[in-house]
């Protein structure tokens, strides 16, 4: 049988206790190599918690929650700290299945160049948290594109092998070209004098572009509307004006429904551009685009607009600039 006082135990705790003081003894030694390991948990996570704490730490008339501050500020920081284009996040407009879009207020300094004091921000869900099925097909005939938003090269085989194996590193890219597939498009299409959002600046997370709305309240959706039919008429062609453009640039608007057009009373503005495909490099894009127009038909008939998908289709082409 073990001595109950041993010259072991008696090192381990470096004291020379009676027996009846062991189990505080223990309890403070116990409760101290916890302290240790937990403060040796909080040194680790200091970065982190840091770089979190600065995101929270803007302050915003917009009030998110502290997970969704973190994800919000990091990716609209660009936009605050170095280009200086906004200096306020106002209110969400509304939340997506792989975005969320948020009013903007221009910074003085800026509104004078971008012609605006609001501007709406899209910003991209984290990649483990979006929901767009079947993403693959928008993709077909895509370059990917790097941060400058110019194609990369087949060449590039470290690129190419880490989308191959769907890297880290390999989703990240992915996900970039995703979001600069949608800036570069709203360029053209903006240039060439589609009624969408003017694209302004573009961040790794993050989109900054014309807000379509009032002060306090962004413009309506059309599925949020019911529009009397001659409104509705005058809607439809302003429509149909901007698919023009698009069928002419050899587009398919890839999601297109009274979801992502917006009306402010005076224009329609389509908008939610990441899924566009080509004619030319998409062998789903006459499907998808018959399915485009059939929604949006849908939608026109109930306000009493004759609309047939195969003749819009017809229509659109024949009228493309």
């Amino acid at each position: 049988m073990p001595e109950e006082n041993s010259d072991e135990d008696a090192d381990d705790f470096d004291l020379d206790l009676d027996i009846d003081d062991e189990p505080a003894t223990f309890e403070r030694f116990h409760d101290s190599r916890v302290k240790a390991r937990t403060t040796k948990k909080q040194a680790k996570a200091a970065p982190a918690l840091a770089q979190e704490d600065e995101n929270v730490l803007l302050t915003t008339t917009y009030k998110p929650s502290r997970h969704e501050a973190v994800w919000l500020y990091s990716s609209l920081r660009p936009f605050f700290d170095e280009q200086k284009l906004i200096d306020d996040v106002l209110f969400q407009v509304k939340g997506g299945k792989e975005a969320t879009v948020y009013c903007c207020h221009v910074a003085p300094d800026a509104q004078r160049a971008l012609g605006a004091e609001r501007v709406a921000a899209k910003v991209y869900r984290p990649r483990q948290f979006r929901n767009l099925r079947n993403d693959a097909m928008y993709r077909q005939g895509r370059a990917v594109l790097t941060d400058e938003g110019r194609a990369a090269k087949a060449t590039d085989q470290r690129l190419m092998r880490a989308l191959g194996k769907k890297t880290e590193f390999g989703m990240q890219v992915q996900h970039s070209s995703w979001l600069l597939y949608e800036y570069t498009t709203l360029q053209a299409l903006f240039a060439a004098g589609c009624a969408v959002p003017e694209p302004y600046a573009v961040g790794e997370n993050a989109i900054l572009m014309g807000y379509k709305g009032e002060e306090t309240r962004a413009a309506s959706t059309l599925i949020e509307l019911i529009l009397p039919k001659p409104e509705a008429q005058r809607v439809f062609a302003q429509v149909k004006e901007s698919l023009a453009i698009l069928v002419g640039l050899g587009m398919v608007h890839g999601d297109l429904s009274a979801y992502n057009i917006l009306y402010d009373g005076e224009r329609a503005t389509i908008i939610d551009l990441p899924q566009v495909v080509r004619f030319d490099q998409n062998e789903h894009a006459e499907e998808i685009f018959l399915r485009d127009l059939t929604r949006l038909c849908d939608y026109f008939k109930r306000a009493g607009v004759v609309c047939d998908p195969v003749t819009l289709a017809r229509e659109l082409r024949e009228t493309a600039p």
